[in-house]
């Protein structure tokens, strides 16, 4: 089979190679899928760079999310068929950027009919992060009003959305007028440019000076600093990831005095902790997707071939929407 390996750490366009390679066998406990899309993330970057919190042995295939086609069954596993579409996460160092891959048969749930194979490829981590960050960590109400950070990006554009779905005002934050389109249609009540505009200024105008509620930041740095100035009395902040590359520290006498949360996200702890939890949301993602409530805006669908490109540009960010890699 063709499947993308890194033998060397680096940027992802230089260390991903296209390469023949002998078809995986399934485990115990494992599935053998068939690509049919795979959903493009930062940490597929994170990977490549060795800057991820997982850190497979070389050489090793990237990519962390996708839709696929059950082959084979290993030993032990029950609930699933040859020919089932399934999404989820592979088990590395045999990742989503190969035409087979492997994942295991715990950690793997029954694509939602309601979208396509690039829609469904995409509604996995990002959603799942979105849902358990709102619902289960800040305790999002309706009425309430929602800052997403990146709103235009993998994480970020779940958020709006199901930020939308639980019934709150969502205010996205973006880089560039094709990022704000695009949080526009994923139905954002306010959009603001950060290049054109200070996001504090306009949380402070819609919000008649309160602030946001929670405020979801999968981005760091200057956008995690300045967040703490916008955000409203018993506001909760979203710690969900670094994609600044800016790690912050935070004032905890700032945090005190403005009577805040700061409330870290780890989406990837309750598949060890608590992996009941995750089927539930699962189920609960799916409802959404069939009610046409969420559903991921796949703004490219590349071949396999692509992949590298694809990655580098999604780390660069210079992508819109979601990029997917589809089998050929």
């Amino acid at each position: 089979m063709k499947a993308w390996r890194v033998h060397e750490l680096g940027e992802p366009r230089d260390a991903m190679r296209l390469e023949e390679v002998a078809d995986p066998q399934p485990g115990p406990g494992e599935v053998l899928v068939r690509l049919r899309a795979a959903a493009v993330n930062f940490p597929d970057a994170l990977l490549c760079r060795g800057q991820y919190q997982i850190k497979p042995p070389l050489p090793f295939t990237p990519g962390v999310e996708l839709c696929g086609e059950v082959v084979a069954l290993g030993d032990g596993v029950s609930g699933l068929s040859v020919g089932e579409r399934v999404i989820g996460s592979p088990v590395l160092p045999t990742g989503a950027f190969g035409e087979l891959t492997l994942m295991e048969a715990a950690r793997t749930f029954p694509a939602p009919p309601a979208l396509d194979d690039a829609e469904a490829a995409a509604l996995f981590i990002g959603y799942q992060t979105g849902w358990f960050g709102l619902h289960r960590r800040a305790a999002l109400r309706p009425g309430e009003t929602l800052l997403v950070h990146a709103a235009a990006g993998g994480v970020g554009s779940a958020a709006v959305q199901l930020g939308k779905a639980a019934g709150a005002r969502v205010i996205g934050v973006v880089g560039g007028p094709g990022k704000a389109e695009v949080a526009r249609r994923l139905g954002a009540d306010v959009v603001v440019d950060r290049r054109e505009q200070d996001f504090v200024a306009v949380v402070k105008e819609v919000t008649g000076a309160r602030g946001a509620d929670v405020i979801y930041d999968p981005v760091g740095g200057d956008a995690y600093t300045r967040s703490t100035k916008c955000i409203a009395f018993e506001g909760r902040l979203l710690v969900v990831g670094f994609a600044s590359g800016g790690i912050p520290t935070p004032g905890l006498n700032h945090a005190l005095i403005k009577n805040y949360s700061i409330v870290g996200l780890h989406w990837g702890l309750y598949n060890t902790y608590d992996p009941k939890a995750v089927r539930q949301a699962h189920d609960e993602l799916t409802a959404l997707a069939e009610k046409g409530v969420v559903k991921p805006l796949i703004s490219e669908r590349l071949p396999l071939v692509d992949a590298a490109d694809a990655v580098q540009r999604v780390a660069d960010g210079s992508t819109v929407g979601r990029v997917a890699v589809v089998a050929g």
